[in-house]
Parts: structure tokens; sequence; C-alpha cells
């Protein structure tokens, strides 16, 4: 008889609720900015009905990267959502 696997779950940082690992965007903060993970570091997740409210989204990712420039983060994040992979 085959083992059943549970799902890896994860925690989204802005909204708290619990998803499984694939259904969330991984980023890492590196020094102030946004980045997709790459491999390096320590990151956090964000699910998809987060990234369309902007303002519980601005005020957990200024938390996560410590840094008071929103412009310059939300600016990121449109990015790595609209990049091409």
């Amino acid at each position: 008889m085959a083992k059943k696997f549970n799902p890896i779950i994860r925690m989204c940082i802005s909204c708290r609720a619990r998803h499984r690992q694939n259904e969330l965007l991984r980023i890492k903060c590196n020094e102030s900015s946004l980045e997709i993970f790459d491999g390096n570091g320590r990151t956090f997740y964000l699910c998809d009905s987060c990234l369309l409210d902007e303002k519980k989204l601005s005020r957990a990712l200024m938390r996560q990267c410590k840094s008071g420039d929103k412009e310059k983060l939300m600016n990121k994040l449109k990015e790595i959502i609209t990049d091409d992979r």
C-alpha cells in the first residue's frame, strides 16, 4: 500500500491564511528590495487574494522588509507579478 503524503502548508504574511505551498507566490527581501526566491536567504509567501488588496499588502511588505518606502516595494512587486517566466 502506498504512503499518503501530507501537502506542504505555508502561511501568507498578509492575511495569515494557510495554503498549499504551490498555490502561493514565494518572494524574498534583499536589502529593502523584493526579489523572486533564487535559492538563498529567508523568504515569505503571498496568496492570490492578498495581491489584490494593496493597502493590506503594502503594510505586510513594509513590516517584512523593514522598509518605509511603500511605493518602491509595490512597484517592484508589480514587476515580479507581471514578469514573464
